[in-house]
């Protein structure tokens, strides 16, 4: 089975450090597989909390090298929730790769366990027959420290549902259970590691917002 890794992380910041310098990535250090898989971006400043900026990627499978390189742009760049990752953000972000795996048919909207699955949920409104879905990763429920049917009824939300929730719609809610294995990196690591394999000295951030030097 094919984890999530250091290499996955190096690319998906590649890929954006790279796309701020207009120019192509390096050639990513891990072997191609074909899983469902997502980026998220999270900022860190003076220390906090780490908040979110953007995540975004795909429950279908997805060739691993062509995946994390066209997510890790859209989830900097395209996540409507955010604007648009800057360059001059770099110092401060972490880059977490998610690769999901085992995907199992719930018996019903409480059929999993928070902290080790991942959830989708897919239901028709009640008063409209809209179909609505969402899914959050497995870690999401578990760092917000939400019990099932909170989780569910955030995740119904999420979906666009603005009812009220009762327990007639969570009923109608088909689970669809995941795992995944992840990888989190902070920029100051990615520039120890392009330092060390590379021979780079990266300065940084020069006055242009955009990074000093090309990395590949």
């Amino acid at each position: 089975m094919v984890s999530a890794n250091r290499e996955m992380a190096i690319y998906c910041f590649d890929t954006l450090v790279s796309h701020y310098n207009n120019e192509e990535a390096p050639p990513p250090a891990f072997d191609e597989a074909n899983h469902p898989l997502f980026v998220t971006w999270k900022k860190i400043v003076n220390g906090g909390e780490p908040r979110l900026r953007g995540c975004i990627g795909t429950l279908e499978a997805r060739r691993l090298i062509s995946g994390f390189k066209d997510y890790a742009l859209t989830s900097a760049l395209r996540d409507r929730r955010f604007p648009p990752i800057q360059a001059k953000e770099l110092p401060f972000l972490q880059c977490t790769v998610s690769v999901l795996t085992d995907y199992e048919t719930a018996e019903d909207h409480l059929d999993w366990e928070v902290g080790k699955h991942g959830i989708i949920i897919e239901f028709t409104e009640p008063e409209t027959n809209t179909k609505r879905s969402a899914t959050y990763l497995p870690e999401v429920p578990a760092h917000e420290g939400w019990t099932k049917i909170e989780a569910i009824d955030s995740l119904v939300r999420k979906a666009g549902y603005n009812g009220v929730i009762i327990e007639a719609v969570r009923r109608r809610i088909n689970l669809t259970r995941y795992q995944s294995t992840l990888f989190s990196m902070h920029y100051s690591e990615y520039l120890s590691y392009v330092k060390a394999t590379r021979g780079a000295i990266v300065p940084g951030i020069n006055g242009t917002n955009k990074p000093a030097m090309a990395l590949s």
